[in-house]
């Protein structure tokens, strides 16, 4: 948990899942977190060697952020805890289907 705890670093993996991403669309991918906090957490996954950033030296520069193997073997654990935490959701009796669904 050390390596995907928080708030913030599972969302950041999963936006990442289908690819490559630049800042500012990570950044759209994530409702309601801040520069600072992104910023912030993509260090935190660089440094345990979950996401690799690359840095495309052109005019004007442009960075793009990447899944390791090691955080896509998370993704896996990621996807269990997700279907485990609908499954208690509809025990209880929360709906479990999103918008995007209906």
């Amino acid at each position: 948990m050390a390596h995907i705890g928080g708030t913030w670093k599972i969302p950041i993996l999963v936006s990442l899942r289908d690819g490559a991403l630049r800042y500012g669309d990570l950044k759209n991918a994530i409702p309601h977190i801040s520069d600072k906090m992104l910023y912030t957490q993509l260090r935190e996954l660089e440094d345990k060697n979950m996401v690799i950033r690359h840095t495309f030296f052109e005019k004007p520069p442009r960075v793009e952020y990447q899944l390791t193997q090691k955080a896509e073997k998370a993704l896996l654990i990621i996807d269990q805890l997700t279907e485990y935490g609908i499954f208690l959701m509809e025990e209880i009796g929360i709906d479990t289907t999103s918008e995007t669904e209906q």
